[in-house]
């Protein structure tokens, strides 16, 4: 499309975190200039990307805005907020505003790129701030959230105002930072909301979250009941979880240790920030060693199974300074994010099969979540009362019954989006005007790749039909100096499938003696086809198929 024909209009564009629950990432046009809120990272799908763990958003279409891309807005520190600034730091040229904790998590992230802390041009925001960039007036809301410092974003223009909510809910007794600040939300909704882009993650749950101060309590009592070491796993971001972790065990008589390079860097940060000022320092595993086991309560990372997390070495007893024994107990205070799932489960039945005790938010009150069911969201759109819904942060289910209630909540419109679907707020009716180009980077070792890249299309390839080698040996006549070598690891094995193996190197030996004097791309060509046949017909599958040829 013809962006010059719509200089004029305000305009929103998801290129992450519209049709997924992560990796959020949302642009906001006016006067051809774009500002950008949150740079998320999201975990992959290890069926589509083997070898994978994390994703980041491919953000190419903001690399051809060149000059007219104006800044980066943090709502807060989580993963899937500023997480792809880890990987994408270098490509963001414009300055980054975000809270103190949060400018400290980011700051912690870089602190392995040497040259990041200076070129990033990071400017530290008081939270409740306002402030300019561009066409676009900015003030910072606070909201609950599971993190300190969750920002709603007020995006003022000459057209409107649009809140941007990003992730939160409404906790009357948080016990990290202040309460939502309702007051402000109703100002902006008595002067007149154009929209609202607003966090749909638990739109299909009715009530109310929970409260943080009431999973204190029952944390405490849990812990209370425990005979032995007690272990909790949860997400390392969430400084309230910690807070009241370290709380609950305090309660109990138990010191508090620490596994995870992550948690140590958040709480860190949190201390640096002004926050766990009150909670005592928490014990490395190495100095846990000084205490009895029924007197430690652990924290540690790896809540949705991360093969390289503290829990999952807990689990498979990889730790030597710590260990689990039967009667134990781990707290998993947190939820399973889908896809997720057959890895935590993994994890659950190893603890199991060492007798160790599990307690999960399926049968205990273990966790509550940092984003608004339905009785917040009703709340929410009664102080704000927009004029136009646009869901966010939730997959296609989330956002189409997000739309649905909000009709029954007095939004006159509302609009169902996708990640690169442009959308036009101002003037005129909100309608989708075109799809942006956007995708995801795969985070594969110390490189980006895009993620239907060659190589990973291969990976795919052959960790479903395998991989087949031939090595074939000539002199300089073409004559063969040695039967043909093949390997065809985790499909065949040398000695159970040395007939077949066999076989196939009697074919490939008969196929050279009749190509000898033909250039080696014609004997390749002529092996694989060989070889493509009889995988096919005598194994069914369709593996790669790598053939060397050497001269001697």
């Amino acid at each position: 499309m013809n962006l010059q024909k719509y200089k004029d209009n305000l305009m929103f564009l998801p290129l992450g975190g519209s049709g997924e629950i992560g990796m959020n990432v949302n642009l906001y046009h006016l006067d051809g200039k774009w500002i950008m809120i949150d740079l998320g990272a999201g975990f992959a799908d290890k069926e589509q990307l083997p070898g994978i763990d994390m994703i980041a958003p491919n953000i190419e279409f903001v690399h051809t805005l060149g000059d007219n891309f104006l800044g980066l807005v943090l709502t807060h520190a989580h993963e899937d907020h500023l997480g792809a600034l880890t990987y994408l730091w270098q490509q963001i040229k414009c300055p980054i505003y975000a809270t103190p904790f949060t400018a400290e998590v980011l700051k912690a992230k870089l602190q392995e790129f040497p040259d990041a802390i200076n070129k990033v041009k990071l400017k530290v925001l008081p939270f409740n701030s306002r402030f300019e960039v561009g066409p676009f007036s900015l003030e910072m809301i606070h909201l609950t959230h599971s993190i300190p410092e969750m920002q709603a974003i007020a995006v003022k223009t000459r057209h409107g105002t649009v809140m941007h909510t990003g992730d939160w809910k409404f906790d009357d007794k948080p016990l990290v930072g202040p309460a939502s600040d309702y007051a402000r939300l109703k100002q902006y909704g008595d002067e007149g909301v154009l929209a609202m882009v607003c966090d749909s993650t638990n739109v299909l749950s009715a009530g109310h979250s929970g409260s943080e101060g009431d999973l204190r309590e029952s944390l405490t009592k849990l812990i209370g009941e425990c005979k032995q070491l007690v272990a909790v796993t949860t997400f390392a971001s969430n400084i309230a979880r910690v807070e009241t972790i370290a709380r609950a065990a305090a309660a109990n008589g138990r010191k508090v240790v620490m596994i995870g390079r992550s948690l140590w860097r958040i709480t860190e940060a949190g201390r640096e920030a002004g926050y766990l000022q009150d909670v005592p320092e928490f014990l490395s595993d190495q100095e846990a060693r000084r205490f009895p086991r029924d007197k430690l309560l652990v924290i540690c990372t790896g809540c949705q199974g991360e093969p390289l997390a503290a829990t999952n070495k807990l689990a498979n007893d990889l730790l030597p300074t710590l260990r689990l024994v039967p009667k134990d107990t781990i707290i998993f205070s947190s939820k399973i994010i889908p896809g997720n799932d057959k890895r935590i489960f993994a994890l659950f039945n190893q603890l199991v099969k060492r007798g160790i005790e599990i307690l999960t938010e399926k049968d205990h009150f273990v966790h509550v979540s940092g984003h608004p069911s339905r009785d917040e969201l009703k709340k929410m759109y009664e102080l704000v009362r927009p004029n136009i819904a646009v869901p966010v942060h939730g997959e296609a289910v989330h956002l189409h019954e997000h739309c649905k209630w909000a009709k029954t909540w007095g939004v006159p419109q509302t609009i169902e989006i996708a990640n690169g679907d442009l959308v036009n707020l101002a003037p005129g009716k909100p309608e989708k005007l075109a799809v942006v180009p956007w995708g995801y980077l795969a985070v594969d070792g110390n490189y980006l790749l895009p993620t239907d890249s060659p190589v990973l299309k291969l990976r795919r390839r052959i960790l479903n039909d395998g991989v087949l080698f031939c090595t074939v040996v000539l002199n300089v006549k073409g004559d063969l100096l040695t039967s043909p070598k093949i390997a065809a690891p985790g499909m065949l094995d040398d000695e159970d499938d040395r007939e077949l193996l066999q076989v196939m190197e009697q074919e490939v030996a008969g196929v050279v003696e009749l190509q000898n004097r033909a250039p080696n791309d014609a004997i390749v060509k002529q092996v694989r086809n060989a070889l493509k046949r009889i995988a096919k017909t005598e194994i069914g599958k369709y593996p790669t198929i790598e053939v060397q040829v050497m001269r001697v």
